[in-house]
């Protein structure tokens, strides 16, 4: 079974991080082929964008990265400290290692930023958050191509320039690793695909 790491890093926001949990929650009960998704963080408990308070299953100190086959990013609020994790070299160390090894890295939104920063997008393409020029601008310092498109694939890294396009980006997720037969049968069963009854 693929598994992928749902990394929660403080002021993320709560949207950007449910997608992940729907679509591969999914594919544990409706789909062909399972996904286990594991959430982890840097700290016990993660302070939303948006009031919420969750708790990662695990510190990334607890867990083996080589058991893992894609890293998921979420955005999120630099107001609610979003770039206090995002930025630690700790998260940057394993964007580093897993696209080292050509394994999926997906962001929503401003979650581009901390791959961007570790190095791994230089000279790539990408996108980010489409209405906020201080982050394209960043990107841009950072050796990135920046593609004016809701979703960017390059190789194994996906980004997106907004929550409105992250389920696009969880959907991506669940085709690379599996298959488009899986996808369209979790989408299927989350109303995305219509299907009459008999």
């Amino acid at each position: 079974m693929k598994k992928v790491i749902l990394f929660l890093c403080q002021g993320l926001e709560e949207y950007e991080a449910s997608v992940f949990t729907d679509a591969l929650g999914w594919t544990t009960t409706y789909g062909l082929e399972p996904i286990e998704l594991v959430t982890v963080g840097l700290r016990p408990k993660v302070k939303c964008a948006w009031n919420f308070t969750i708790e990662p299953e695990f510190q990334l100190s607890e867990i083996d990265i080589n058991d893992f086959d894609a890293l998921a990013i979420p955005g999120g609020m630099s107001r609610s400290g979003f770039y206090e994790d995002a930025y630690d070299e700790r998260l940057l160390s394993l964007i580093r290692d897993f696209d080292s090894q050509g394994k999926i890295i997906a962001s929503v939104c401003v979650g581009a930023l901390p791959i961007a920063k570790s190095g791994v997008l230089n000279g790539r393409n990408g996108t980010t958050y489409h209405l906020s020029e201080k982050r394209q601008a960043q990107m841009k310092e950072m050796g990135v191509n920046i593609i004016q498109q809701p979703v960017v694939i390059d190789k194994n890294i996906i980004t997106s320039r907004s929550p409105s396009a992250a389920m696009d980006v969880a959907f991506t997720v669940v085709e690379k690793l599996t298959s488009t037969a899986n996808l369209d049968r979790i989408k299927e069963g989350m109303g995305f695909i219509e299907k009459s009854c008999v």
